[in-house]
């Protein structure tokens, strides 16, 4: 019994954390609703990793003697386990610090660019000046009919769409864009970022050049990307120095962040239903806000999405605003995009999307994962009504069960 007592204790204080608030301490209990931004690390990968903090461990990769040349072996293995979750071969993955840099690696500095609008601040801010950003219809779904017009028009450069939308979760039709593309003698750069772990991904079956991914949004660490190229000839370094991963990205390898990497896939593999099980709970979020209120908002609900994402605008109500009053409730989400979450200026992506202004600055996204429950959910409803009628009470409609969506 003192066991199970102590068991339910130690789960209880990881979701809490203390608070002094004067002669008191107050535990506020914690839900994680911000996986888009970064996930909890798996506990497999803590477990997985335990070995590399020993002794043997710290080998450099490039060193000829035993501690480096297993640091060396354990980055092969994970660069195949990694090869063989997004089908293609350990040769054409090029690991880096971040998805950030895999962006920046993919589009170069010479080519002419045509970002994707709705892009990650990644792509947009690497793609030039002169870039010819392709718009999106209403739903945030690529319009094929510019693309086709920009490509037919433009100079041969690299076109670079995000797979699944950060804010809105919103996916794109990846095989049509990627024939358009190569119809005009174009590359194709996707970022998968997002994506990676939550829908299927087959690099040679989507035909595209360029793909990036990142560890720490499936369980993994931060600080560890990763560029899938179909052709090396295409890719130009940003830095010089070492030769490491081909020469395409030198400086000694973060074999505990590869590591890590690789230990996430196996991870997600040990509960295959999870996407399936967390779609159903963020169905079920915006369906009870939806028979709360119809002062409510979800931003390319009408196109295919993750299943893990809800963008929820709360009219009246700034989207700071209602982060900050959710985290005294206990919730973490952002306002849009965590790279850009400490602006004031509304998300580029619903503005691309034809949102209005002041509509896109009242904006929350929230993002679910493996970890979350229905209990969880249940809560974050409950304190998003309670904060509407508190802080947008003008604009909250109780009897209406209407599903507005934008």
């Amino acid at each position: 019994m003192i066991g199970v007592k102590i068991q339910v204790l130690t789960s209880f204080v990881q979701h809490c954390i203390i608070e002094f608030q004067g002669p008191r301490i107050v535990w506020i209990m914690r839900i994680y609703l911000d996986y888009n931004a970064t996930a909890p690390v798996h506990d497999l990968v803590r477990e997985r990793l335990a070995v590399f903090w020993q002794p043997k461990g710290y080998g450099n990769p490039a060193s000829p003697h035993r501690e480096g040349q297993w640091a060396r072996a354990r980055i092969d293995q994970a660069r195949s386990r990694l090869a063989r979750a997004v089908g293609c071969d350990p040769d054409q993955i090029v690991f880096t610090g971040s998805g950030t840099e895999a962006n920046a690696l993919a589009l170069g500095e010479e080519r002419p660019c045509y970002p994707c609008a709705t892009a990650h601040p990644s792509i947009l801010e690497n793609a030039g000046r002169k870039a010819i950003h392709i718009p999106v219809q209403r739903n945030g779904v690529v319009d094929l009919g510019a693309l086709e017009r920009i490509v037919a028009s433009s100079p041969p450069g690299i076109v670079s769409v995000i797979a699944a939308n950060n804010v809105t979760g919103v996916l794109q039709p990846l095989e049509k864009i990627a024939a358009l593309v190569h119809g005009q003698g174009f590359l194709l750069h996707v970022d998968a970022v997002q994506a990676f772990g939550k829908i299927s991904l087959d690099f040679k079956a989507l035909d595209v050049d360029f793909l990036s991914l990142s560890a720490h949004k499936l369980g993994g660490f931060a600080g560890i990307g990763a560029l899938i190229v179909k052709d090396r000839e295409t890719v130009t370094p940003l830095y010089g120095g070492g030769g490491q991963e081909g020469g395409l990205r030198c400086g000694t390898e973060n074999c505990a962040g590869i590591l890590s990497f690789a230990a996430s896939l196996d991870a997600l593999d040990e509960d295959p239903n999870w996407v399936r099980r967390v779609s159903a709970l963020r169905d079920h979020l915006e369906s009870e806000l939806s028979s709360a209120t119809q002062n409510v908002f979800f931003f390319g609900s009408d196109a295919p999405r993750l299943g893990t994402t809800s963008c929820i605008a709360m009219p009246g109500v700034a989207a700071q605003t209602q982060v900050l009053a959710l985290d005294g409730q206990g919730f973490a989400v952002s306002a849009g995009a965590a790279c850009s979450s400490g602006r004031s200026r509304p998300s580029h992506v619903l503005l691309a999307m034809g949102e209005e202004h002041d509509l896109a600055a009242q904006a929350i996204r929230v993002s679910l994962g493996w970890k979350t429950s229905l209990e969880e959910v249940d809560a974050f409803i409950n304190a998003w009504i309670t904060i509407a009628k508190k802080l947008g009470s003008k604009k909250f409609d109780g009897e209406s069960n209407a599903h507005t969506v934008f």
